[in-house]
C-alpha cells in the first residue's frame, strides 16, 4: 500500500467532521508524502469536490494573501534590499482550531498553520520582487500581523566610519538628545533622537539620514575634544551605527558640510568590539595668574617618554604616555605647550592638576589652567 492510500482514509475522516480549505488539508500529510504544495495535495485529497463552507481552521485565509503581499510591497517601497524574513500573527482561535485537529488525528511532525501561512507570503512576495527569504541573517524583517491587518518593516543596521576635521571653534562634538524621548527616538524628533543638528554628531547625522534613511545614529568616537577646540591633520575616526536604513549602498565619500570636512565615509562590517588605542597631537594655550618661571619651564621635559597617572572618582587609575613635548613662552603669564599623549589624557586636568600627577601645574610650582587646545593630529595605532 502506497503513502497516499495510507492516509486517504485519515483525509475523508477529518473532512467528515470538518471543512477544509486545500491549504490547510494538504498540509497536514504534505511532509509524510516530500510534496511541496499543501494546495494540489489538498484538492488531490477531496478528489476535485468543491468547498462548500469556509474553512474551519483557517477561515479562508489563504484566498486574501494577496491583501497582506500588497501590505509588504507598500511598506517596503522605500528600501533597497536583497533578503527578508517574515514573521506573522494570527489570531489565537485560528492556531487553537489547528492543534485540536492535529491531536485529534495524532498527526505529527507537520507545520503548523502560522508556519504554512508565512511560508506561503515568503513565497508570494519573492516572487513578486524577486528578493529572497533569509531567515539567518536577513537585510530587512516583515511583521504582518493578520489579527489586526498590520505590516511593520524593521530594517538591519548598517555600520559607518570616517573622518572628521573641524575648522571653527564653538561647535560641540556631542548633540544633546530629544528632550522628549531623551535619545530613544519619538514623533518630536522624527525618531532620530536628536531635535537640532548644531553639532559634530548632529551635522554628520543629518547627512546619513538624507543619504540613507533610517532613524537613530548611534557614535562611537575615538577620542573627544572640547567644544572651542580644533580638530586638524588627518582627522578624529568615528564609527556609527545607523538604524533601519532605508538604503544599504554607499560610495566611499569625502563632503564638506558647514564647517567640518567629512572624508572616508563608508559602510563597515563592524564597529570595534575593544576600546581603540590612539595617539593625539595636541597644542594647549596655558595660562596662569601668576608669573611662570622660564627656568622652571625646563622641567616640563620630566614629561618626555613618561606616563601620568590619572585617577577617576571611582577608584579606577589608568596611565597615560606623553612620547613627546616642546613649549614656547608667548608672555610672563602663558605658553604653547605641544606633546604627543595616548588617547584619553583629560587634557585641561593635566594641566590644572585635578587628579592627574605629575601635572603642569606641579612642575611649574604656580596655579595653571588651559585656555584652549586643539588636536592638530590623531593617529590611530
Amino acid at each position: 500500500m502506497s503513502e497516499y492510500q495510507k492516509i486517504s482514509p485519515i483525509a475523508n475522516q477529518i473532512l467528515k467532521k470538518y471543512e477544509l480549505c486545500d491549504n490547510c488539508l494538504g498540509r497536514l500529510f504534505s511532509k509524510q508524502l516530500r510534496l511541496s504544495s499543501n494546495k494540489l495535495l489538498g484538492k488531490k485529497l477531496r478528489k476535485n469536490q468543491k468547498q462548500k463552507q469556509k474553512c474551519h481552521v483557517c477561515k479562508n485565509i489563504f484566498d486574501n494573501l494577496d491583501y497582506f503581499l500588497k501590505m509588504m510591497i507598500d511598506v517596503s517601497s522605500n528600501y533597497s534590499f536583497d533578503s527578508f524574513s517574515i514573521g506573522t500573527t494570527l489570531k489565537p482561535s485560528i492556531i487553537d482550531r489547528d492543534d485540536n485537529i492535529r491531536s485529534k488525528f495524532k498527526l505529527k511532525g507537520i507545520d503548523g498553520i502560522k508556519t504554512d501561512i508565512t511560508k506561503e507570503l515568503g513565497k508570494l512576495f519573492s516572487k513578486k520582487t524577486k528578493h529572497h527569504v533569509s531567515n539567518q541573517n536577513p537585510e530587512v524583517s516583515f511583521t504582518v500581523n493578520l489579527k489586526d491587518e498590520s505590516c511593520i518593516i524593521r530594517s538591519k543596521l548598517i555600520i559607518l566610519s570616517g573622518r572628521y576635521i573641524k575648522t571653527l571653534r564653538d561647535i560641540p562634538q556631542r548633540q544633546k538628545s530629544c528632550d522628549n524621548c531623551s535619545g530613544k527616538g519619538c514623533r518630536i524628533c522624527d525618531f532620530h533622537g536628536i531635535s537640532k543638528f548644531d553639532s559634530v554628531e548632529g551635522v554628520i547625522s543629518r547627512y546619513i539620514f538624507e543619504k540613507l534613511g533610517g532613524t537613530t545614529a548611534k557614535f562611537t568616537w575615538i577620542g573627544g575634544e572640547d567644544k572651542s577646540s580644533l580638530v586638524l591633520g588627518s582627522g578624529r575616526p568615528f564609527f556609527v551605527k545607523l538604524q533601519n536604513p532605508n538604503k544599504r549602498n554607499f560610495r566611499k565619500t569625502t563632503k564638506i558640510l558647514d564647517s567640518l570636512k567629512i572624508f572616508e565615509l563608508k559602510i563597515v562590517n563592524e564597529s570595534p568590539k575593544k576600546p581603540i588605542k590612539f595617539i593625539s597631537s595636541i597644542k594647549i594655550k596655558i595660562t596662569s595668574k601668576s608669573n611662570i618661571d622660564t627656568k622652571l619651564l625646563k622641567n616640563l621635559k620630566i614629561l618626555q617618554n613618561n606616563h601620568v597617572i590619572v585617577s577617576e572618582p571611582s577608584g579606577k587609575r589608568s596611565e597615560k604616555k606623553i612620547s613627546s613635548l616642546s613649549y614656547k613662552k608667548t608672555s610672563d603669564n602663558s605658553f604653547f605647550l605641544h606633546l604627543k599623549a595616548e588617547g584619553g589624557l583629560p587634557i585641561k586636568r593635566f594641566v590644572s592638576g585635578d587628579d592627574i600627577s605629575p601635572n603642569i601645574s606641579q612642575i611649574l610650582c604656580v596655579p595653571c589652567i588651559c585656555h584652549e587646545f586643539d588636536f592638530l593630529d590623531i593617529e590611530v595605532e
